[in-house]
């Protein structure tokens, strides 16, 4: 309906998640150079943990659309499964056989852990929403590893979700899976600067013959609101050029969006939007310090390691875990 009206070729902030349109912050760069790390790390497990809508499932996506021919990859984003269920998912995934049974399904992952170390292959098993499964999957999933033979190293398992993970993680029935996980990541929020230049991205990607439709206090006040989390910027901005077109504003102000904001309401909530605390742990905070740092340098990790030339005996390989990675373990 406003898109005509401000002079764009589509809706900009669509909240389904497009692969192709991917707003790189520096902490989405340093999520995503260390998840294809984590893929060419010999670490087996990584965490990755967001607030809800702060785009890991887009940061997902721009991992898998990036990934080379010789990974094997299963990438589960639904996890309310029973246990057969589970491996029949992942067995149709990786192109194995399923039968129902268990023990041949073992057989049959750990022969596929050999012909990709023989190959100079990857498998790379993705738990999207992993802050839902059960501990007894949880375990499963760490059992998984146990089938790689000593010096093959050729599997990855991410485990994705809200920060709710961190707490499932710390039961005691999951110390030996804590003990395996090498590497661990925060995706923090959008800053001020950050948040303004997104709205600008996803102008421009939307054809805005000018910038200027969001006026400098509207982002400010839209930065407030949503704490900088993508998901809700969309439904902000949406709404508030929904609000501008109906009122013939010829651009959002800061009182356009508190009035799109009210309009948000649900009868009896106190707050119009889903925010989450905008407190972060110390570790967080910390990643976010070290971002710049770390992007540089596993990104030239990742460049070093796809080389044949140096795959697996680059000199950064083999330093980079016990220095700049440091910080991310448990």
């Amino acid at each position: 309906m406003y898109t005509k009206y401000y002079g764009l070729s589509k809706k900009p902030f669509a909240l389904t998640p497009d692969p192709s349109l991917v707003f790189m912050s520096e902490t989405h760069q340093e999520g995503l150079a260390i998840l294809k790390y984590g893929i060419l790390s010999k670490k087996c497990f990584l965490v990755l943990t967001a607030d809800v809508g702060s785009g890991k499932t887009t940061l997902l996506q721009a991992l898998v659309s990036s990934l080379e021919h010789d990974v094997h990859l299963c990438h589960l984003n639904n996890p309310i499964l029973r246990r057969d269920e589970f491996f029949s998912y992942i067995a149709k995934q990786l192109g194995l056989q399923w039968d129902g049974n268990k023990a041949m399904f073992l057989i049959e992952f750990g022969n596929l852990l050999k012909k990709c170390y023989k190959k100079n292959e990857r498998v790379l098993l993705i738990f999207d929403e992993a802050h839902v499964l059960p501990v007894d999957l949880l375990e499963e999933i760490r059992l998984l590893s146990n089938l790689e033979e000593k010096g093959q190293d050729v599997l990855s398992i991410f485990l994705v979700g809200q920060p709710e993970l961190n707490e499932r993680m710390s039961d005691d029935r999951l110390l030996p899976l804590r003990q395996r996980i090498g590497i661990r990541f925060h995706l923090n929020r959008f800053t001020l600067e950050e948040t303004r230049q997104y709205i600008l991205f996803r102008l421009r990607h939307a054809g805005a013959r000018h910038l200027n439709i969001f006026s400098d206090d509207a982002i400010v006040e839209i930065h407030q609101v949503s704490h900088g989390t993508p998901r809700l910027i969309n439904i902000i901005c949406d709404h508030a050029l929904l609000s501008g077109f109906a009122e013939s504003k010829p651009a959002i102000n800061a009182d356009l969006v508190r009035e799109s904001v009210e309009d948000l309401h649900f009868p009896g909530e106190e707050n119009p939007l889903p925010v989450a605390s905008q407190a972060e742990p110390d570790r967080a905070r910390l990643l976010g310090v070290c971002g710049g740092v770390a992007v540089v340098v596993l990104m030239l990790l990742v460049v070093l390691e796809m080389l044949p030339a140096t795959r697996g005996i680059s000199p950064l390989g083999r330093m980079l875990p016990e220095s700049l990675l440091q910080y991310l373990r448990f």
